[in-house]
């Protein structure tokens, strides 16, 4: 596939990157890579995309972990990433709960406004990877290209997103093989 650019690419991340937890990620110690994600992201970067992450947190906003415990969680992950030989472009996070009221909280496209914003570029077409049906409306909501991975087990979501045409894979390593065969 020849690139004129670099590429944008968004990924949400606990169930595409990292296994998710019903009782959060709080710590570095908790973020644990699913398998392939990594690499699958060096192979993002290598074939010339910008890799983005997108990411509900309302366990800052819970007050189940801090501000500064994010960071550590995304450093570990930065660093994980890189000694697979990837590179993270950019991490938005979206820190509120629920019932804040915000618009940064997927399904609301805030956070996918803000990338665009920030790289200079609409999202229309750009390839999104969730594992949730919010991730999927948040996509939508700016025409970005949904694509849905199962790894979450979340059964009445992946059966919604196929209800909507959204293609599903099995995880972030499969969706990264398709892609960078189209």
């Amino acid at each position: 596939m020849r690139r004129r650019e670099r590429d944008l690419i968004v990924l949400d991340r606990d169930g595409v990157i990292n296994a998710d937890s019903d009782d959060y990620i709080k710590s570095p110690d908790e973020w644990l890579p699913l398998p392939g994600s990594l690499e699958a992201i060096a192979r993002l970067d290598r074939a010339g995309f910008d890799v983005v992450v997108a990411t509900n947190q309302s366990g800052v906003g819970r007050g189940l972990f801090s501000a500064e415990a994010l960071e550590a969680i995304h450093a570990r992950m930065r660093r994980m990433i890189a000694a697979a030989g990837g590179s993270i472009a950019g991490i938005y996070v979206c820190p509120h709960r629920p019932d804040d009221g915000c618009d940064c909280r997927k399904p609301l496209p805030g956070l996918l406004h803000r990338i665009g914003e920030d790289f200079g570029r609409s999202l229309r077409g750009v390839p999104f990877v969730g594992d949730k049906l919010s991730d999927v409306e948040a996509a939508r909501a700016v025409g970005a290209h949904a694509m849905f991975v199962s790894t979450s087990g979340e059964d009445q979501d992946r059966r919604q997103v196929e209800a909507l045409g959204v293609p599903v894979y099995r995880d972030l390593a499969h969706a990264v093989d398709v892609l960078l065969r189209e």
